[in-house]
């Protein structure tokens, strides 16, 4: 009778059943809602607990909901890099609670705002202990299978990594294993790996771990999508186009007035015309005419097309604002309506510029597949460029936007900008 071969037990850090309990979702939910929510509700004002009416049962489903909707978002952006700081409690918090009054008072219900305002930073100050006093278990303990390309991997505060001399746990519990799977392993390694999955540990190559924690795609061979293949979504191409032309049109009244007032000031502040017109390459590789206010000299090009630096003198007084809170871009307002851009996408480049990479990296054409955005992921993660190897650490954050191309990044895009117009990060 042959014996079945012996499986190591490996256990996976907070795996066993009290651990899941209390940092699961479910768990933060029920105790976040009645700590903060119910019992305040039923010692200060117990009259809104009541069911009967709309007027008091509203108040608590909505406080709840909105809670619940923040929860969420955080718990889905904090998948991605620079969406785990306390930065972003905030406004995702404040873009829950703004969705759910829009929800109430579109429906014409009583809306106590006191109560609501008491909810938006109760949860603020809740979601921000949570992370501080959470950080601890939150942080990935990774094991490391020693090799020439995982060397490099160094802990951050989000990611602690221990290499292993041994292809044995030898006790101790990891959230996951990294290797670099391309690599020559050895037998034992590779039965470790094994073995680690059949204990549910995931295995991770070290390409992937490093974009999670970079933000960015190695630009070395075309890589493809989390829909498993080089083409984005063909759905979520056709919301975001919807949403584009809803957050555009409904905002119009105030970005017209404030595209009025900039426009006279850029008259005041300096001669020139108002708008600065410029060919760039869009989606499929096709040509289209950017509309931005002008923020430089008329003269500033009349040597050539260069990239703008820190300190560039062709900037005007007006212009340095504008760039810094990124006005200079509402004009591309009417290329959004036009269909020629998106909010959110990789900027589009000058022809120039565009024929010089596609020389020195032959699958760069891979960045038109989708609608330049007036922000993207390179903005908000890097800034401004200005020479050949900022430039290519930008391309490596635009593909990464492709390959994670989700209502999620772009949720979380659009959170870093506000980051960015409030600070003037990355400016020139």
């Amino acid at each position: 009778m042959s014996v079945a071969p012996q499986i190591p037990h490996y256990e996976r850090r907070h795996s066993r059943w009290y651990e899941r309990l209390l940092l699961g979702l479910p768990f933060q939910f029920l105790l976040g809602s009645v700590c903060l929510y119910l019992l305040p509700l039923g010692l200060l004002a117990p009259e809104y607990l009541a069911l009967p009416g709309p007027e008091q049962g509203l108040t608590p489903i909505s406080l709840v909901g909105a809670y619940l909707l923040s929860l969420f978002f955080l718990s889905r952006l904090r998948v991605y890099p620079g969406a785990h700081s306390l930065a972003h409690i905030l406004p995702t918090v404040s873009l829950a609670w703004f969705l759910v009054i829009a929800v109430i008072l579109l429906c014409n219900q009583p809306l106590h705002w006191q109560w609501h305002l008491y909810g938006f930073v109760a949860a603020c100050l809740w979601s921000g202990a949570a992370i501080f006093v959470g950080r601890r278990f939150r942080t990935q303990k990774i094991a490391v299978v020693p090799s020439a390309a995982t060397e490099q991997l160094q802990s951050t505060l989000f990611y602690r990594f221990h290499t292993l001399a041994e292809p044995d746990f030898a006790g101790r519990r990891f959230d996951a294993v990294v290797a670099d799977l391309h690599a020559d392993l050895s037998p034992r390694w590779q039965r470790f790996l094994a073995h680690a999955t059949l204990n549910r540990i995931p295995v991770y190559h070290i390409k992937q771990l490093n974009e999670s924690i970079t933000g960015r795609v190695r630009i070395n061979h075309l890589s493809e999508n989390e829909f498993g293949s080089l083409q984005p979504s063909p759905a979520y191409e056709a919301l975001k186009r919807l949403i584009d032309l809803t957050i555009v049109l409904v905002t119009a009244p105030l970005w017209l007035v404030l595209m009025l007032l900039i426009a006279l000031g850029i008259k005041l502040d300096s001669p020139g015309p108002v708008l600065f017109i410029q060919e760039r390459v869009g989606q499929g590789g096709r040509p289209f005419n950017i509309c931005k206010f002008r923020s430089m000299r008329p003269d500033a090009e009349q040597q050539g097309q260069r990239l703008a630096c820190s300190g560039d003198e062709r900037i005007t007084r007006l212009g340095r604002l504008l760039r810094r809170t990124r006005l200079d871009e509402l004009p591309q307002f009417f290329n959004v309506l036009k269909g020629e851009m998106s909010l959110i996408g990789p900027r589009p480049e000058q022809s120039v510029f565009v024929e010089r990479f596609e020389r020195e990296i032959p699958f760069y054409a891979y960045r038109h597949v989708v609608k330049p955005g007036i922000t993207g992921w390179a903005q908000v993660m890097q800034g401004y460029t200005a020479d050949s190897e900022t430039t290519r650490i930008k391309i490596e954050h635009d593909f990464y936007y492709i390959k994670h191309f989700s209502l999620w990044v772009d949720l979380l895009i659009v959170l870093r900008t506000l980051r960015v117009i409030l600070t003037g990060f990355g400016a020139r």
